[in-house]
């Protein structure tokens, strides 16, 4: 005695007793060969992703005090560049960075050029004693691809950063072969 089907066993059943099953699967596996031959694709796609480093020195300044001073009027001035998509800033003492990040696509250049524009034109705005304003571009090649943090019980900070310098040597003679 055989229950009844329910409809998912019964479109099962008439896939499995059909003749044109074979066919569908077939037409299937090669619309798939065609759409992998046939798509484009590149090892290393090259976005453009503008980032910008902003230093501005002010000596003898605690990291509070710089980021009153420079900082947060650093990155409200530089969110009014139009294609700024996000900042990062840090406070140290008598140093204030400030990461400037585009929105993928923009133009490297004019972005460049929009930034400089925007510091030179507000440099009177600067509070007395600050540094002239460094700007650096930076690439998506110099994110790092490997960060390691040694740490350990038994060996000080002079024979961990000498572990870290031949770790260094070894990882570069790894990526060179």
């Amino acid at each position: 005695m055989t229950t009844p089907l329910g409809p998912a066993g019964r479109i099962a059943a008439a896939f499995v007793h059909s003749k044109l099953t074979p066919l569908v699967i077939l037409a299937s596996l090669a619309m798939g060969v065609f759409s992998v031959l046939m798509l484009p694709r590149e090892e290393e796609p090259q976005i453009q992703v503008p980032m910008v480093d902003v230093m501005v020195g002010m000596p003898g300044l605690s990291p509070v005090e710089i980021e009153q001073r420079l900082t947060k009027p650093l990155e409200k001035l530089l969110w009014e560049i139009p294609g700024v998509e996000y900042l990062y800033s840090t406070s140290m003492p008598g140093q204030a960075l400030v990461i400037v990040r585009f929105k993928v696509g923009e133009d490297e250049g004019a972005s460049i050029v929009k930034l400089n524009q925007k510091i030179a034109g507000n440099l009177d705005r600067m509070p007395p004693g600050a540094m002239q304003p460094l700007v650096k571009l930076r690439s998506i090649d110099d994110v790092p691809i490997l960060a390691l943090t040694l740490h350990s019980k038994r060996y000080g900070p002079f024979e961990l950063r000498r572990i870290a310098s031949q770790l260094e040597d070894q990882i570069k003679e790894a990526i060179d072969v």
